[in-house]
């Protein structure tokens, strides 16, 4: 860029070529001598005045013509720093004008008006302007290249067919395989074409995905929201409801103790008066008068008044209040996720077919665990059985949405997910391993965590041990997810294909391992 605006600044006005013998005129621009004396010599011959070409300034005389050594000095420079931005002249031109043309034949360049006299014979090759003829001509021969050899792919001289090391070779001329390369060109290019077409609607693709997504993120956000403000008011009430309920009941306990205490009061005062006159009595000498007082003591007998009988907090109630609250809230909390279309992963209810069992896999009597041992069952040699280390569920899936937990604590080795119905039991290779063929899916635990299916392995960064996974199956919507359960809850990975016949779950039992459906 800056060597463009140098060259504009080194450039005559009038034939936008570097200088040549610069000039300046008293106003201070610069002209090629030769271009200046030609404008000036016009204007004499038409009897006008004379003016600058590029600012117009007028002089009633000729002006004179100052060489402009300083200047001179820089374009020198200019090219020689720069010859392959200098232009290629004419050679038979008196004074520099551009070429347009150079024949590597002749190594000479042309204007216009010389190259319509030049030889038209196929020996006289023309190029692009150029003063560089060595990239041209054979290294070996020194001669102009004319031939292009496809067996070696070289381009060469007639030397190096007739006699040199392409001898006996097939060639051709430089222009037919440069026309048969353009083509070959032009197909890549339709090629990369279509290539980057379809790259271009790959990019469409993922920018419609990444807005749907965002849109789609911002829904959940908002029903996420929604849920927690309808749990919070939901439990909110609860909260009302039983504290309301504790007011009440400390309210009439209150209430109790004020009433009973208002009646002891009263009771305490008829005692001091009933008192008052007893000792009144006592301090009567006359013997008479003492035996004529009467005095009542029966009335004054204490009444009950103790806090016994005054109640108190009945917390088993507000327990049961609590209690039942509580599972009214998770009943309502499942309508709550529905009503917000959060879809409610309720387990299902898996259990292990015996029938499918390996003869080295034991099965728990609850049909939940899966263990290695190394004696073998004496089992019946049936078609469900597995000749594998493996095990499926006795229920198949072939619609809607399913999801189970998988205890893979108790194994340092585990293979877990989905087969078909119809999968190989009968072969113990490879082959008939869960995720090793195209009629399963399976994530695995061994010196690295990954996923199989078909055989094809995508390996999982795991910064944890699992110790539970949760297995998602949504069947209609041909999406298989695991999901690791324990802190901090993430997603490992989705399968995502189109399920055609039944699914079961299934395990794979390795050496001093247990695995246990949740």
């Amino acid at each position: 860029m800056a060597t463009c605006s140098l060259r504009e600044e080194l450039s005559c006005s009038i034939c936008l070529s570097l200088y040549t013998e610069p000039v300046s005129l008293k106003c201070g621009h610069n002209f090629c001598r030769d271009c200046i004396v030609t404008v000036l010599n016009t204007k004499k011959r038409k009897a006008t005045s004379y003016s600058c070409p590029e600012c117009r300034e007028k002089y009633t005389e000729r002006p004179p013509l100052e060489k402009n050594r300083k200047l001179c000095n820089i374009v020198d420079n200019f090219r020689s720093a720069h010859p392959e931005e200098t232009e290629v002249s004419c050679t038979y031109c008196d004074h520099p004008v551009p070429a347009t043309k150079t024949c590597l034949h002749c190594e000479a360049s042309f204007c216009n008006k010389h190259l319509s006299n030049h030889s038209k014979s196929a020996d006289h090759i023309l190029t692009d302007p150029t003063t560089s003829f060595d990239d041209r001509k054979c290294p070996i021969h020194k001669e102009i290249l004319k031939y292009y050899c496809t067996e070696d792919s070289a381009c060469i001289c007639m030397s190096c067919w007739v006699a040199g090391e392409h001898r006996g070779h097939r060639v051709e001329l430089l222009n037919e395989a440069s026309e048969k390369k353009k083509e070959k060109l032009k197909g890549n290019t339709k090629k990369l074409t279509n290539e980057r077409q379809e790259t271009e609607k790959k990019i469409q693709n993922l920018g419609k995905h990444r807005t749907g997504e965002k849109r789609k993120a911002n829904n959940v956000a908002g029903r996420i929201t929604e849920l927690f403000r309808d749990i919070r008011k939901h439990l909110d009430d609860e909260e009302k409801r039983i504290l309301t309920e504790v007011s009440r009941q400390e309210e009439k306990i209150s209430q109790s103790v004020c009433d009973m205490i208002q009646k002891l009061e009263t009771q305490k005062n008829d005692l001091s008066r009933k008192i008052n006159e007893m000792e009144v009595i006592c301090d009567i000498t006359d013997p008479l008068t003492v035996l004529k007082k009467e005095v009542i003591i029966d009335d004054i007998i204490p009444r009950s008044g103790d806090v016994g009988d005054a109640g108190c907090l009945d917390e088993g109630m507000i327990s049961q209040m609590l209690h039942r609250g509580l599972l009214h809230f998770t009943d309502s909390l499942i309508d709550m996720k529905i009503k917000i279309q959060f879809i409610v992963m309720e387990k299902s209810d898996i259990l292990l077919d015996i029938k499918t069992a390996n003869n080295y896999i034991i099965i728990s009597q609850d049909l939940k665990s899966a263990t290695y041992t190394a004696k073998p069952e004496n089992r019946p040699d049936v078609p469900e059985r597995f000749t594998s280390k493996q095990v499926v569920s006795t229920q198949s899936f072939s619609s809607g949405r399913h999801y189970w937990e998988v205890d893979v604590s108790g194994a340092k080795e585990w293979l877990i997910g989905v087969v078909s119905h119809s999968m190989e039991r009968k072969i113990a290779g490879n082959e008939s391993f869960i995720g090793y063929n195209d009629k399963s899916w399976g994530l695995t635990q061994r010196n690295t965590l990954f996923t199989n299916n078909n055989n094809s392995s995508t390996t999982i960064d795991s910064k944890s041990s699992l110790k539970t996974v949760g297995i998602y199956l949504d069947y209609d919507a041909g999406r298989l997810s695991f999901y690791q359960l324990c802190n901090p809850i993430r997603h490992l990975h989705t399968f995502t294909t189109t399920f055609t016949e039944p699914l079961h779950a299934a395990f794979y039992a390795f050496e001093d391992s247990i695995i246990r459906i949740i």
